[in-house]
């Protein structure tokens, strides 16, 4: 009996090795990060909505009815008026679909899309948590399960919509011209060409490129590329979409003919603007005149304007060095001017709170600065990394408040999502029936993402293109080496 009892403790050892190697501060984060994800899990229960892969089916249907001989575009999913409305490329990359059942093929585009918004935050979230000090892997642990929460993501996610990868794809742009600007300061005289190759960022566009070519609306950031003189990465993009689009002619000619010829100005077959999902300038215009249809010339006008605003501020933003808030602020013009922004296109509101976030912990971080400003000009970028103040702070506790509350807010607004309690639809029912709070928070989303094109901040110096100098200096003020 004792050696029986000897030889279970024996078993127990390798056991209690790995529990001593597990320190307090790591039992803590893992904690930490199983809550965010329960409250995250709890927030979509609460706010969510019942979610079967229903845009999914329809991707699946068609597959299965394109590979089976049948024209893709004349496909209409059971006991709905909807197909397929992508070009033909996405239907050849989707195609594999047809050989795997609805379900599997439901919880792949969610697992392939989470992990292309981790992907995205990681590389978001790097230059914030080197300056601050930050553990990125915790900080990516919250904020994941929060993101994940929030409409437009849980949004996607449920309804198996391929938005997340686009977005991930034209991210993927941001940072390798963040790798191009810092000259390739990842490559290693013993790397291999394809290794300097990649981490060069001369592959700047391929993403961009590859998105415009699955849906139309990524292929703004082609025209912000030209009117910001990015000539490689626009010529790259273009040169992708181009070829991606000529290579699909060869295999599925008679689909991309249709598709340009006809399938692309059918914009019915996606739903009417009305509809409150359409957060949009569009659905916007439509429900405040109470009809189904966009007042054209009214919208239009309304859109060119918008447009010209969010690529003239884009413009200013990346001249000032912020990317991030340059791409953010293309990627919100998408959203604002598409005729359909169904609440699940509204991916970009996520970078959005984070630069808003980032914008009060600098200009809190710049309030605890000295006051002596001749020497922070002389610094040249690195002032405005760190905010741009240049008068003293009279109430110091309130610096960055405003932009803190509103990245709160905001982030609340898309968690909560109050459009859908005030869901109407015509001509069943007016869009007024609720009185003009009804009104506001069935164009509550809209609004958010308008008034953002118009207000979101960028930070002067912040990335790529000073982003060396401003990790120096700021670790010069900190007293680092």
């Amino acid at each position: 009996m004792p050696a029986t009892v000897a030889r279970r403790l024996g078993r127990l050892a390798p056991v209690r090795r790995f529990a001593r190697g597990i320190d307090r501060r790591t039992v803590v984060r893992i904690g930490i990060v199983a809550a965010a994800c329960y409250a995250s899990w709890l927030a979509i229960a609460t706010f969510g909505r019942p979610y079967t892969f229903f845009d999914m089916a329809i991707y699946h249907g068609a597959m299965v009815w394109w590979a089976s001989g049948h024209d893709l575009y004349a496909f209409v999913a059971p006991r709905t008026t909807l197909g397929f409305t992508y070009p033909p490329f996405a239907g050849l990359v989707m195609l594999p679909m047809a050989k795997i059942p609805l379900s599997l093929a439901g919880w792949l585009n969610a697992i392939a899309s989470v992990a292309a918004l981790t992907a995205v935050l990681a590389a978001l979230l790097r230059p914030i948590t080197d300056r601050l000090g930050w553990s990125l892997g915790l900080t990516l642990g919250i904020a994941v399960p929060a993101a994940v929460a929030i409409e437009p993501v849980r949004e996607t996610l449920g309804y198996g919509q391929v938005n997340l990868l686009l977005f991930g794809l034209v991210m993927a742009d941001l940072v390798a011209l963040r790798w191009q600007s810092r000259r390739g300061a990842r490559i290693r005289p013993s790397d291999g060409p394809l290794r300097r190759l990649f981490f060069s960022g001369a592959w700047a566009g391929v993403g961009i490129g590859l998105a415009s070519s699955v849906k139309l609306t990524p292929a703004l950031f082609i025209v912000y590329l030209v009117l910001t003189r990015q000539w490689r990465a626009a010529m790259t993009a273009i040169g992708t979409a181009i070829g991606v689009t000529v290579g699909t002619f060869a295999v599925a000619s008679r689909e991309s003919t249709a598709y340009f010829t006809s399938v692309l100005w059918q914009t019915e077959r996606v739903g009417a603007a009305d509809m409150t999902p359409n957060q949009s300038l569009s659905g916007v215009l439509a429900r405040l005149y109470d009809s189904i249809e966009t007042p054209t010339l009214l919208w239009f006008s309304f859109a060119m304007l918008l447009l010209a605003l969010g690529l003239s501020r884009a413009a200013n933003a990346h001249a000032d060095g912020d990317e991030l808030t340059a791409f953010t602020l293309v990627g919100l013009t998408t959203n604002v001017i598409s005729p359909i922004s169904w609440s699940h296109h509204l991916v970009w509101v996520v970078p959005a709170i984070l630069v808003l976030a980032d914008t009060a912990i600098r200009r809190r971080s710049a309030s605890r600065l000295p006051t002596h400003r001749p020497s922070l000009s002389a610094a040249g970028p690195g002032l405005a990394a760190v905010g741009g103040l240049r008068s003293p702070i009279w109430f110091p506790a309130l610096v960055g408040l405003r932009h803190g509350l509103a990245a709160v807010g905001l982030y609340l607004l898309f968690l909560i999502s109050p459009i859908w309690p005030y869901e109407h639809q015509l001509p069943e029912v007016s869009h007024y029936q609720d009185g003009f709070f009804g009104v506001l928070m069935e164009n509550s989303l809209a609004l958010a993402i308008i008034v953002l094109l118009a207000a979101l901040p960028w930070r002067p110096g912040a990335e790529p293109t000073f982003y060396a100098e401003q990790v120096r200096f700021e670790r010069r003020l900190v007293g680092q080496p």
